[in-house]
């Protein structure tokens, strides 16, 4: 097999990248992949602490362990959990995270401005104007100025998913989580339309995703759906689609979050996030979306004060939920609440309560939005040299061919080979000088045995193993 120098431009490694994992991914049918691990692409939870080295603590114990597994598909961080105390410290957390994981990592902040900014001038960035003080001067370039400063934020930072903008309708003013925090970029659902339009475009130029939220509509509540139950049955409307049209129409939809509120004339029984009739019956099958749809938080009372966590979860599965998001990574003092949902999936799944379909049908909205992500940030990702190895491989499980990727932080002779668990050689993949840089290596496993394989990168001063796994 012969190893690939991407020395050259960084545009051309990003394009050859992007078909490289295009290619991996298409041809891995869901089927070839074990369902805990499917399930673990619809979990995303926050850790508690500011750093994966150093003393241990449940919460980082946890978070390595699922990581490791493949028990979670993102993560969001807050100031709150003391995951973003400066620039510097937070982009060393995300590659952390992302070395740690055997999948790459959503990794996501909510980056609204205003008040729900999680950076800010607090943490080393600059404070922002809300969406309301940008739509109320509904000036194309100062809402593109803006959102490109955020977006320029999460390159430096490693982040690549914004919970935001947020779409909801300003129907209510002094709606207590929407309008009363200037969270609304308009009354008029056009202007929320045109001004989340230049929002996105923003972070589309620097490869960032983005997610509307909250849907149907949360702009007209009169309660916090972080505090209780939140009726929007009688206030709201039908023109609070409107901005979930007119995106979806211009192509400019990568992920969608829900509301937690309850509208009996769309569902007599359950809010959104539970609702079939509204996650697929509206939003799929009448608006045509098929990407992905990510909740929000499942712990606000809104959920917990009224529904079982077991109830909650499969509820939303069966809805047509992709991604379950939860703002702790501990379900008590030092158990996993990603393990706990992935654990209670596969039961339901082996029951029959939840089809397998609906579990194969979110891992491939999921991963098809990972591709998106990954391809686009490997040209950032080469714009410097290493500071240090890296040796990573994606898809993992694979079948039957994987991407290894080898970052180097200073030219000297490398060599990469394959062991099967007995320590026997099976291939040597590469053995020559090779520059800083990165390196891509497809490994075609296809005449051997299902089974773990360790790739091991040796230098004349470190050695770096990879466990992969070969699953037919």
């Amino acid at each position: 097999m012969v190893g690939s120098n991407f020395g050259g431009g960084k545009h051309i490694v990003a394009s050859f990248l992007l078909v490289v994992l295009t290619l991996l991914v298409a041809s891995e049918s869901s089927a070839q992949v074990p369902l805990r691990q499917k399930i673990g692409q619809m979990v995303m939870v926050t850790m508690t602490g500011d750093s994966l080295d150093g003393k241990a603590s449940p919460s980082v114990d946890t978070m390595k362990s699922d990581l490791a597994n493949g028990f979670v598909g993102g993560v969001i961080m807050f100031t709150w959990s003391n995951n973003l105390r400066n620039p510097q410290q937070i982009a060393h957390l995300t590659k952390k995270l992302q070395e740690q994981s055997s999948t790459p990592l959503f990794i996501c902040i909510d980056e609204e401005g205003g008040q729900v900014a999680r950076l800010s001038a607090a943490n080393g960035f600059a404070n922002t104007p809300s969406e309301f003080q940008l739509g109320s001067a509904n000036n194309e370039s100062n809402t593109r100025a803006t959102a490109s400063t955020m977006a320029g934020w999460f390159m430096q930072t490693g982040l690549n998913l914004n919970l935001a903008p947020v779409v909801d309708v300003n129907v209510n003013p002094n709606s207590p989580a929407i309008g009363a925090l200037g969270r609304s970029f308009s009354s008029n659902p056009d202007i929320v339309a045109a001004n989340a339009s230049w929002f996105i475009d923003e972070f589309h130029k620097k490869n960032i995703l983005t997610t509307l939220k909250h849907f149907p509509g949360h702009g007209s509540a009169a309660t916090d759906s972080h505090l209780g139950l939140v009726d929007i049955t009688y206030t709201w409307s039908d023109k609070e689609l409107t901005p979930y049209r007119q995106l979806l129409s211009a192509g400019k939809v990568d992920a969608i979050m829900t509301a937690h509120v309850f509208n009996a004339k769309l569902d007599s029984l359950y809010p959104a996030t539970l609702s079939q009739k509204i996650l697929t019956g509206i939003l799929r099958n009448q608006l045509g979306y098929n990407g992905v749809v990510v909740s929000d938080d499942m712990s606000m009372q809104a959920i917990v004060s009224y529904y079982g966590f077991d109830d909650a979860v499969t509820l939303a599965v069966n809805a047509g939920l992709d991604i379950l998001l939860y703002t702790s990574n501990l379900h008590d003092a030092s158990s996993s609440r990603a393990r706990h949902v992935v654990d209670l999936i596969e039961r339901k799944v082996k029951d029959g309560t939840i089809d397998a379909k609906r579990i194969d049908d979110s891992y491939n909205r999921v991963m098809a939005l990972k591709r998106r992500s990954i391809a686009s940030g490997v040209e950032f990702a080469l714009s410097a040299v290493p500071d240090h190895f890296i040796l990573r491989n994606y898809p993992n499980p694979f079948n039957p061919s994987t991407t290894i990727a080898i970052q180097i932080p200073q030219r000297e002779h490398v060599s990469l080979k394959i062991f099967d668990l007995l320590g026997r050689e099976i291939v040597t993949l590469l053995d020559d000088n090779a520059p800083a840089g990165t390196r891509l290596v497809t490994w075609n496993a296809s005449n051997l045995a299902s089974g773990i394989y360790i790739a091991q990168l040796r230098t004349s001063r470190e050695i770096h193993n990879l466990k992969m796994v070969l699953l037919k």
